[in-house]
């Protein structure tokens, strides 16, 4: 028969020694870890408006870091509460050979991502194209990379991919070339076409004078001349110096009467016979019959 009165001084014994340190651990692991989120929040608030700090290598140890502040926490913890560590440090080992045989192919991930923070191939807020994708670089993790497409789509490319793949990085040089291709009639004077599209150039606010933009025909194509035009701008003002380009272009041939000539094909229909030569068959056919 379960004496009730033993059991009950054994929970009150428990709850007053073992069952204080558990709540007081529990406290402790809640407020340590929001502390340790805290203090890299600030860190990262700070450190983003030095310019001289590494965006890209203060995320990651700042990630890192956390990591082992929170498992120093836990250590500590299991230690206050008495709880014998060498046969959990046994046990964590095991449980790490597992995991390690089980996730290979994150250690290359690891590798990867570690190559990439010694080589620096691209940096946080780059925009860059990679495995077939393109956007602007929001976090070098650990085992992948973040990326955000134009259209506000979010990919996570493995590092082990990236750091194996051709990367080209838009954003590395200060300055960028937008390459546009205008075509006109061969019946239109192509120096009148080329002034034109130079003074737009002139004109624009964010077209770079040095280097100087080329214009220039690039090519004679079936049903019209080509015209590159290779303005050179600042990295940030690329889209816009494009699309204002591409318009005014547009807007002057219009104005001036230079035709930008589309595809299109002209049929001739052919008689099988001449007028003469039905008359002279049925002249034929008439001798014939008499």
């Amino acid at each position: 028969m379960i004496e009730w009165k033993n059991l009950l001084n054994t929970l009150i014994q428990w709850a007053t020694g073992t069952g204080v340190k558990i709540l007081v651990a529990v406290v402790l692991l809640y407020f340590s870890f929001k502390l340790i989120n805290a203090l890299a929040r600030k860190i990262e608030k700070k450190s983003s408006h030095n310019r001289k700090i590494d965006k890209t290598l203060l995320n990651t140890f700042l990630y890192l870091g956390k990591i082992l502040a929170k498992g120093l926490v836990v250590v500590c913890l299991v230690g206050y509460l008495g709880i014998d560590t060498s046969g959990l440090t046994a046990l964590v080992t095991s449980l790490g050979v597992c995991v390690g045989l089980a996730v290979n192919g994150t250690l290359s991930n690891l590798a990867g991502g570690a190559l990439l923070l010694i080589t620096r191939p691209f940096k946080i807020d780059d925009y860059i194209e990679v495995a077939g994708y393109a956007g602007t670089v929001e976090d070098i993790r650990i085992v992948s990379t973040k990326l955000v497409t134009p259209d506000n789509k979010v990919v996570y490319i493995p590092n082990s991919t990236v750091s194996t793949s051709g990367i080209v990085n838009y954003s590395e040089k200060p300055i960028r070339r937008v390459d546009l291709v205008f075509s006109i009639a061969y019946s239109d004077d192509f120096k009148r076409a080329e002034n034109i599209i130079s003074s737009i150039l002139e004109t624009h606010e964010n077209v770079l004078d040095d280097p100087k933009p080329t214009v220039r025909i690039i090519s004679h194509s079936e049903s019209s001349i080509d015209i590159c035009c290779r303005p050179w701008v600042k990295k940030d003002d690329y889209w816009d110096v494009y699309f204002d380009i591409t318009e005014r272009v547009k807007q002057r041939f219009d104005e001036s009467g230079i035709e930008i000539p589309f595809r299109q094909v002209d049929v001739h229909m052919k008689n099988e016979m001449t007028s003469e030569k039905q008359r002279e068959l049925k002249k034929n056919r008439e001798i014939s019959s008499v």
